[in-house]
């Protein structure tokens, strides 16, 4: 839907941006001209791998050759215009960075514009036929709805082929083997028409199993004891689709590797061989053998963070003890299939550019990752450095990885309205977040709820998106102050329960209160809106503020001691849930005046700022030391969030009684285990000077 929209917005406005072209004469790369008209009709292709038949790496025919086009300022009005050219009603996506793997020969078309209106895409705006400086890396293609134009005829422009492949799985022999999950060796088979068939061995090598494992959700391959299947293979009758395979074992998947397939009305034998056997090593999270598991250890340099399910998310990477995201300029599939198993999972199976996977916070370490798919690790493959103007978060690069099947889609999990409750077969359960399943969370080992208690059934709503709130660390730095407030302007803030407990015993409205203040900046920088829990129907009015609270409590503020104790806290509901401002190209949706819609949208911020009430900790009571400021978005998870590791903010405090300092300032994920180990144990400074 998301795509839909872009593409009905740039229908819009290019038609504005091609009128000032064609008005210009300079001579830039930018398009003025459309390609020269053709006599003959011109011919479109989808090809490419893994794709379905209305997907696929778009190619042209031209001048008695198949050509690709350059992705640069591809758009998803290209792409409408490419589907209804070959007989799709429209299309629902684009791909680049050659997503559907690289072409060969021409790029005939670079630079493509157009209106949207045009019945073919040489009617576009581009640079005109084979007057490109791309490279096949960048070949361009579509995803189209799979739905025909009624009347549409011309069955020469889809690239039909029977002998491509699809899905792949292993065939296990051994009867326990077919009982443990998941399969990690076996006989590999391929799905042909209705059924599956084999490929067979002759020429095979450990680069045409890596592929394989790779698509099938394993980082490593192993040697297979072929022996031990000799005798199962003889007795079995075989049809071979595939008679000869020659990876590199840098491919992403089995289609992109030279393949010879069997010919049509031939036995289908595969005279001195066998069917193709492997076998695949699991990463750790998939690992039944428990000794084995502590030996193999995940990347620690590299993380996926804003996925909705395992195995996918924004990049990140560790540089100086601090993670950092990864530019999207040249993000292809290999690049992606190197992250992917550095952290133990198979090849990649999409490739995410322009922050598909949420906005990170914090530096950009990478650009123009250029790796081939054999690197161990991403920092092993070429890349550029970054400056301040090569890229911004919303170029952050991300990925989704093959992983194993394991059989959790069939796991009978239901969400109903709990009136015909008969039995608990959980409770006490406490996920981390990273298991596959409940049964692998911590739960309590005998039931504690009562029978059949429908009020006591837990229930779920499950989204692909979710928001991700994360705290302007820096800003709470640059604005931290100290004030002491006479306690006749505080009446609201008691009654908003702001100060600390000894306030109570105050003489009001003589005397003041210590008061630590500094701003707060919340960014949401997820896939959907921050919206509160509750209906508006049910927010609370505050009198003495004159607003609604869309949440009990947003924000705690505490001042912890060394031990971890709280020596003084704060809290801050939700007065006014609202994007105070956007990045650039985003709209504001909330705004709480006149009763409005409370929330923060993808790629905006709401800004408490340090001189509003509650905008504090009330420190009366601290005595002067070395302290840990901590500040925590969404306490209580009300708000599903797709993480919440990066809710909490940390700052290393001193206060002398009557100055403060923080430093250190950090969201909870932002630095490596080690460099969290130290800030805990930081021992304090015995001068006011902050190093």
């Amino acid at each position: 839907m998301e795509q839909l929209t872009r593409g009905l917005l740039l229908v819009l406005l290019f038609p504005c941006c091609l009128t000032q072209t064609t008005a210009s004469n300079t001579t830039s790369a930018t398009p003025t001209s459309s390609p020269q008209p053709r006599t003959d009709r011109l011919k479109v292709r989808l090809t490419g791998f893994p794709r379905k038949h209305n997907e696929g790496r778009v190619e042209l025919f031209h001048k008695g050759e198949w050509g690709t086009i350059c992705d640069d300022d591809f758009s998803i009005v290209n792409a409408h215009v490419l589907c209804r050219q070959l007989g799709f009603v429209e299309a629902t996506g684009w791909t680049h960075s050659a997503k559907y793997g690289k072409g060969s020969g021409k790029i005939w078309l670079d630079n493509v514009l157009c209106s949207g209106s045009e019945k073919s895409i040489e009617q576009c705006k581009s640079r005109g036929w084979g007057n490109s400086d791309c490279t096949h890396d960048e070949d361009a293609g579509v995803v189209c709805k799979d739905e025909r134009i009624p009347g549409f005829v011309d069955s020469n422009v889809i690239d039909v082929n029977e002998n491509k492949i699809e899905e792949v799985r292993l065939q296990p022999v051994v009867v326990a083997a077919k009982k443990k999950l998941p399969i990690t060796e076996g006989v590999v088979e391929v799905k042909y028409k209705d059924g599956w068939a084999q490929v067979c061995d002759l020429g095979w090598t450990i680069k045409n199993t890596r592929v394989l494992c790779g698509m099938l959700g394993f980082p490593h391959e192993r040697k297979v004891n072929k022996n031990f299947y000799k005798l199962f293979l003889e007795r079995q009758k075989s049809y071979f689709h595939v008679h000869s395979v020659a990876c590199t074992g840098t491919e992403v998947h089995l289609a992109a590797c030279p393949l010879e397939f069997s010919k049509p009305n031939s036995t289908s034998t595969c005279v001195g061989g066998s069917p193709a056997v492997i076998s695949c090593m699991p990463g750790p999270l998939f690992m039944q053998n428990s000794s084995l598991k502590k030996k193999l250890k995940i990347s620690t340099n590299v993380r996926l963070k804003g996925g909705a399910r395992l195995g996918e998310g924004r990049v990140e990477v560790l540089k100086d003890s601090e993670w950092g995201t990864v530019c999207d300029d040249r993000w292809n599939l290999p690049s992606a299939s190197v992250v992917c198993r550095e952290l133990g999972f198979g090849s990649a199976k999409e490739a995410f550019t322009g922050a598909r996977m949420g906005q990170g916070m914090g530096p950009i370490y990478m650009n123009e990752v250029k790796c081939v798919g054999h690197e161990k690790s991403i920092w092993s493959c070429p890349f550029r450095n970054i400056t301040s103007e090569d890229c911004q978060h919303m170029e952050d690069a991300a990925v989704r990885c093959n992983i194993p099947y394991m059989g959790l889609e069939n796991k009978e999990t239901w969400y109903w309205d709990s009136s015909n409750v008969t039995d608990m077969v959980m409770s006490g359960v406490k996920c981390t977040g990273s298991e596959l399943s409940l049964s692998q969370c911590q739960h309590h080992k005998t039931i504690s709820c009562q029978k059949a208690a429908a009020k006591f059934s837990a229930g779920v709503i499950c989204s692909e998106t979710v928001s991700d709130l994360v705290l302007n660390a820096s800003l709470v730095q640059q604005t931290v102050y100290i004030e002491d407030r006479p306690l006749h302007m505080l009446y609201c803030a008691a009654e908003e329960d702001c100060l600390s407990k000894s306030a109570a015993k105050a003489n009001w409205p003589y005397g003041h209160r210590r008061l630590l203040r500094f701003s707060s900046q919340i960014h949401n920088i997820g896939r959907a809106d921050f919206k509160p829990k509750a209906g508006r129907h049910s927010w609370v009015w505050h009198a003495c503020h004159a607003h609604y609270h869309s949440m009990d409590i947003f924000t705690h503020y505490d001042l912890l001691n060394a031990n971890g104790t709280k020596v003084a806290e704060g809290h801050k509901a939700s007065f006014c849930l609202e994007d105070t401002d956007c990045h650039e190209g985003v709209s504001k949706r909330y705004e709480c005046a006149n009763f409005g819609d409370q929330g923060i949208t993808v790629g905006c911020w709401d800004l408490y700022r340090h001189d509003i009430d509650c905008q504090w900790i009330d420190i009366t009571d601290v005595k002067p030391g070395n302290y840990i400021m901590q500040v925590v978005i969404n306490p209580n998870q009300e708000v599903a969030e797709s993480d919440f590791t990066n809710n909490a903010m940390k700052c290393n405090c001193k206060y002398d009684g009557h100055r403060i300092w923080l430093h250190n300032c950090h969201i909870g994920d932002a630095f490596s285990e080690e460099a969290e180990r130290r800030f805990e144990k930081y021992p304090g400074q015995l001068n006011n000077k902050i190093s």
